[in-house]
């Protein structure tokens, strides 16, 4: 009969464990993709701002090797990331691929230009370096004109500055809310050894010699916790980049190595101190309190 209680007992505290795990790893899961999304924030943040074209329509009479000539001058502007020159043919092929049929034919002639797209640096990517760099473009005598859209790029900055308080507002939030969830979590698991805590105690073992085990349980439970989230947020990570290949610019193994490394950290630093004081709790009560 004793030998069935401890059983059932064992059982007990194992499903318990299994539970705890589990629930530790979802909520490290939850900060594992928050912490992504902030240490990718600014990469976000660059690749929208240096994908704005500014596009410069060079003059019909302009010489190729003329045109050639200023894009490579802006090549080396340090307020320049990449320029693509398209010419008059490549512009012809584009539409016509994008229209579906030859527009060519029923015009008579080519009305389209040659035209140089700039693309800016991230640090760069702000109206007031554009209207300089624009005005420096206009006094260039091959340059027809300049296009570009200042209210787009207003528009960008002010909402990427937006999103990102959101976004750090968000992650402190879930943060104490992860706190709290894996503290409850621990708490209750340590519920169900109250009163094996409190026969050590009975028995002479000091508060420190019965803290140890506990804790050191939680923090191994807090690294396969980890492990669990980190393989997870792996497999997410792998769909999204089938689904969606452009997320392949976000890919950084030195910020992924960052957060998995801090979730495992969070996931012991957390289950170890919920611990301590879960079993601090437990230690400090009464026999006739255990049974409340």
């Amino acid at each position: 009969m004793e030998e069935f209680e401890v059983s059932q007992a064992a059982k007990k505290t194992k499903t318990v464990y299994i539970s705890t795990i589990f629930s530790i790893a979802l909520v490290l899961l939850m900060l594992g993709m928050l912490g992504l999304i902030l240490v990718h924030a600014k990469n976000l943040s660059n690749y929208v701002k240096e994908n704005i074209v500014l596009n410069i329509i060079v003059d019909e009479g302009a010489k190729e090797t003329e045109v050639l000539a200023f894009k490579k001058n802006l090549d080396n502007n340090v307020a320049v990331k990449q320029t693509q020159y398209v010419n008059k043919e490549v512009a012809q092929h584009n539409l016509t691929k994008d229209l579906g049929e030859d527009f060519v034919n029923f015009l008579g002639y080519n009305p389209l230009l040659s035209t140089i797209d700039v693309y800016m640096k991230a640090d760069y990517a702000n109206n007031q370096n554009i209207d300089a760099l624009k005005k420096n473009i206009e006094k260039n005598p091959i340059v027809k004109e300049v296009v570009y859209q200042s209210s787009l790029i207003d528009m960008v900055n002010k909402n990427i500055n937006t999103i990102s308080l959101i976004v750090l507002g968000f992650a402190g939030i879930l943060l104490v809310i992860a706190i709290a969830l894996i503290n409850n979590t621990i708490r209750l698991a340590i519920f169900s050894q109250r009163f094996l805590i409190k026969s050590m105690q009975l028995v002479g073992a000091t508060k420190n010699f019965i803290r140890q085990p506990f804790i050191l349980v939680a923090a191994l439970h807090g690294i396969i916790a980890s492990f669990i989230a980190i393989i997870i947020l792996l497999g997410l990570l792998y769909y999204a980049q089938q689904e969606l290949p452009e997320i392949i610019i976000l890919r950084n193994f030195t910020e992924f190595g960052l957060v998995f490394i801090s979730m495992v950290a969070i996931g012991i630093f957390i289950t170890a101190i919920s611990t301590w004081f879960a079993v601090s709790k437990y230690l400090r009560l009464k026999i006739y309190d255990l049974y409340r």
